[in-house]
């Protein structure tokens, strides 16, 4: 029997997009300003899963290809720090409808599966920085970037050498 795995559905970004998001993030938080994540970990959470066995993955993913859902355009041009989880995040200020579907029915199917699901509101984000002990100054509005969503993917998070790594598992393209 295989060991249960801790995974999550998310939306991978472009290569291009993670690049510029570093940059910019060098270039707006000081190195003090908390743990940076790697330009190859961001991600936007659409579901987290935890610890499951081999046989819910199996499950979740025949139920995630049958999600039928248009692809959308994301927008992130929106910022912020939650001081009680020490995250800094980028995130968009109005998420496209598709985004926030496509969250619903992934979220819904878990619970429905027996995953535990958050009773917070969805609030889609990509974590920056982590361990920010204290409240940094967020860059003015004026960054933006956007790019079209055309797939969703089931990631394994692995603690490996004193590094989180994420590993896509299976991908589904959005479709109508």
């Amino acid at each position: 029997m295989s060991e249960p795995k801790r995974l999550f559905f998310a939306l991978e970004l472009p290569a291009d997009i993670q690049t510029q998001v570093v940059q910019w993030r060098a270039q707006h938080f000081p190195p003090d300003a908390g743990r940076p994540i790697a330009a190859a970990n961001l991600h936007l959470t659409l579901a987290f899963l935890g610890e499951i066995s081999a046989e819910k993955q199996r499950a979740l993913e025949e139920l995630a290809g049958r999600i039928r859902q248009p692809d959308f355009t994301l927008t992130l041009d929106d910022a912020g720090q939650w001081l009680r989880s020490r995250v800094v995040w980028l995130g968009s200020r109005q998420p496209p409808r598709g985004l926030l579907q496509l969250a619903d029915m992934l979220r819904a199917q878990a619970s429905r599966s027996g995953c535990y699901q958050s009773p917070q509101p969805f609030h889609p984000h990509i974590t920056l920085l982590r361990d920010a002990s204290h409240a940094v100054t967020i860059p003015p509005p004026g960054f933006r970037w956007s790019f079209p969503v055309t797939t969703f993917a089931l990631y394994e998070s692995q603690f490996i050498q004193g590094r989180t790594r994420y590993t896509q598992l299976h991908r589904w393209t959005l479709k109508k």
